[in-house]
């Protein structure tokens, strides 16, 4: 993969043989990042899981403490008095069945996340299709079936973000954004890995957390060391 001017001289200051504590990671991250946009800084986790066995899976939610420093549009599948729940909590969009066919015909997708009241299942699980490849789907684990509508609206807005593992059993997470000051992100960070940490497979053995490496949008990748975790 060619890398443009800009990244490549970001990368002669990273020591690709060093795993940096956390906040000398984010120092750097922050130095170096050189995009003309507030570049989001992410976390990317590799970890010793096979996903394909469901004793494996890590899927779940934190509330970043100081948000990410994005806007996250919310939809809400709701219904009855959950309606105006949703609406009072702050939710972008709130509807039911009548959202159907807007999001499959016609591809309507502006939201980033997706929270759902259990009796509401059935409908959001017609969607399936659309939103499960795009990671839309609610569930459970990470808080987002819930009939507690006005604190999932509440979380999401407050900086709650998702993890899971992909296909090769890494974790990608956004913790913030460049323009944040250093001790914001170490603390969004500290709270990420120790969710990270508790959730654990209990089924797993051998290392949990092979490595772990900041980077921002258009920055190279900096590594972390994983001994205290």
């Amino acid at each position: 993969m060619k890398h443009g001017k800009k990244y490549n001289e970001a990368a002669k200051s990273v020591d690709r043989t060093t795993f940096y504590e956390a906040p000398d990671a984010i120092a750097l991250v922050k130095k170096i990042a050189s995009a003309k946009f507030d570049e989001t800084v992410e976390v990317h986790i590799r970890t010793g899981c096979d996903g394909r066995h469901a004793e494996q899976q890590i899927r779940g939610a934190v509330v970043l403490p100081n948000g990410t420093g994005k806007t996250v549009k919310v939809l809400v599948f709701a219904k009855g008095d959950k309606v105006a729940e949703a609406e009072a909590a702050g939710a972008d969009y709130v509807g039911g069945d009548e959202l159907i066919p807007k999001i499959q015909n016609d591809g309507w997708l502006d939201f980033d996340v997706v929270v759902a009241t259990p009796d509401m299942m059935g409908v959001v699980g017609r969607l399936g299709k659309v939103l499960g490849p795009k990671g839309l789907m609610p569930n459970p684990k990470a808080g987002t079936v819930t009939m507690d509508v006005t604190k999932a609206v509440n979380d999401i807005k407050a900086g709650k973000i998702e993890y899971r593992l992909d296909k090769s059993n890494i974790i990608h997470v956004p913790v913030g954004k460049t323009s944040f000051a250093e001790e914001k992100l170490v603390e969004n960070f500290n709270a990420l890995m120790d969710a990270i940490v508790k959730a654990r497979p209990s089924a797993l053995k051998g290392q949990y957390l092979r490595s772990i490496t900041l980077t921002s949008t258009m920055g190279p990748g900096v590594k972390v060391s994983v001994a205290k975790y």
